[in-house]
């Protein structure tokens, strides 16, 4: 869903966003300092960032590999009916799901792409057999292997001066 929050962002919340998106754990007077601004006035413009829900929250980027799930795939998902009620449920089903670390409700052929992470080819077997294909609303399901997943620039790329906060 669109934010037009975004559409009030001024330059200082611009490079705020950028520098955050490269490093959520930057103390707040490392993040003044790389933009220019008091602390206080830092620690005011992340408050209201967050209570206009432009930043969404802070997360923990975890490797799956590191808690036993190495294999990583994309499955896209048609569903047989797109019912209201059949969107929402099979949505709420997949996001309760462990080993589901992305989904995306989508337009197209596909109705949905899963990023899952597995131990290994059997285990992701079972995880599409237990939990898709028998699902009463999956009329169709294809499982694409992840070699592997690099982070984008983002949104933001380029409104941060990396230099500034290399020095630091």
């Amino acid at each position: 869903m669109p934010n037009t929050a975004m559409t009030a962002l001024d330059p200082t919340d611009r490079r705020i966003l950028a520098l955050l998106a490269v490093d959520a754990r930057i103390s707040n007077a490392r993040l003044a300092q790389a933009v220019g601004i008091a602390p206080s006035t830092c620690l005011t413009r992340v408050r209201g960032l967050l209570d206009r829900g432009v930043i969404r929250g802070f997360r923990a980027e975890i490797d799956p590999a590191a808690l036993g799930r190495p294999l990583q795939a994309m499955i896209a998902v048609r569903l047989s009916v797109h019912s209201r009620e059949q969107i929402e449920g099979f949505t709420a089903h997949v996001r309760a799901l462990p080993g589901v670390l992305s989904l995306f409700h989508m337009t197209g052929e596909d109705d949905y792409l899963l990023r899952v992470a597995a131990a290994d080819p059997h285990d992701l077997r079972e995880f599409v057999v237990e939990h898709l294909a028998s699902h009463p609303s999956v009329a169709h399901a294809e499982t694409n292997l992840i070699y592997e997943v690099v982070r984008g620039a983002g949104v933001l790329a380029g409104a941060a001066d990396t230099s500034a906060t290399a020095a630091g």
